[in-house]
């Protein structure tokens, strides 16, 4: 079974703590006490670690930071089998790893232009979305999909949710996919989940032009601690992560400036209101 995006990560901050202590994986290997070989199928997420291996490689690195070790050491050992596992023969890798991701973080902050989030969709509007995927997907095909994304939507529900904000802009709203019923009870849906505490949904207006265009949807996801926090971005070949420094300070800025142009929660649920209305 190929690595998943957890493992793939774990390897990605090992590598990045032994370039930060300036040593060659040969070097790092020979002080840890394994092969080389083995060091670096650690750093490429295909071999397994335990945390006592974890804690040992980073007071080699000579890390002091006490909160990733532990954040870093959580992440090893055996993988537990998740309920997005099933899909994994009917559905690209790349769709199950947002599954993962989503239930890995601790907060999730999107941005949104012309797509309706993921996480806030109804099953008709997931459906209708689908059907105008390019290349067309087969019947089958998009139910699958649907039934994936409602489910990924259990992390905004139970005893634990999770904290989330969504920044959408008018023209995601106005879509008009799946015609003007599915896009009322779309918005009518938006409506009341603006109302949980735990989620944050705010609106930028068309008339609001200084707003930092980003062509794809953007989501933060929040680590435990702050480097190991992940930025996906959605586009037309894929899912694309993101964890380096300079590229998670990018996007907090962009999502950040964003939220400023954006109406606050209250008069983005009248505006959404609006909208629904005049349908």
């Amino acid at each position: 079974m190929p690595p998943t995006l957890r493992q793939r990560r774990l390897g990605a901050e090992l590598r990045k703590l032994r370039d930060q202590a300036g040593l060659s994986s040969t070097e790092a290997a020979a002080r840890v006490g394994i092969q080389q070989a083995r060091m670096s199928m650690i750093e490429a997420g295909r071999y397994g670690v335990s945390a006592d291996r974890v804690r040992a490689m980073a007071h080699t690195y000579a890390c002091d930071d006490a909160a990733l070790i532990e954040a870093l050491s959580n992440m090893t050992g055996r993988r537990s089998r998740g309920w997005w596992d099933e899909y994994r023969e009917l559905l690209p890798t790349a769709l199950v790893e947002v599954a993962e991701f989503e239930h890995e973080v601790t907060a999730l902050r999107v941005a949104v232009l012309v797509a309706m989030p993921g996480l806030l969709q109804t099953a008709e509007h997931a459906r209708a979305s689908y059907n105008q995927n390019v290349p067309t997907l087969r019947p089958f095909e998009i139910e699958h999909r649907t039934a994936f994304r409602i489910r990924r939507q259990g992390v905004l529900h139970g005893e634990a949710p999770l904290p989330y904000t969504a920044i959408i802009h008018e023209a995601a709203l106005r879509m008009g996919i799946g015609g003007a019923n599915v896009v009322r009870a779309q918005l009518r849906h938006l409506i009341g989940m603006s109302e949980h505490e735990h989620l944050t949904i705010q609106v930028i207006p068309f008339g609001r032009a200084d707003f930092p265009a980003a062509g794809q949807p953007i989501t933060y996801g929040c680590g435990p601690v702050p480097q190991l926090d992940t930025v996906m971005l959605d586009t037309d070949h894929g899912c694309e992560v993101l964890y380096a420094e300079a590229q998670l300070a990018r996007y907090r800025a962009v999502l950040d400036r964003m939220q400023r142009c954006a109406l606050d929660p209250a008069e983005s649920r009248d505006f959404i209101h609006q909208i629904a209305k005049s349908l």
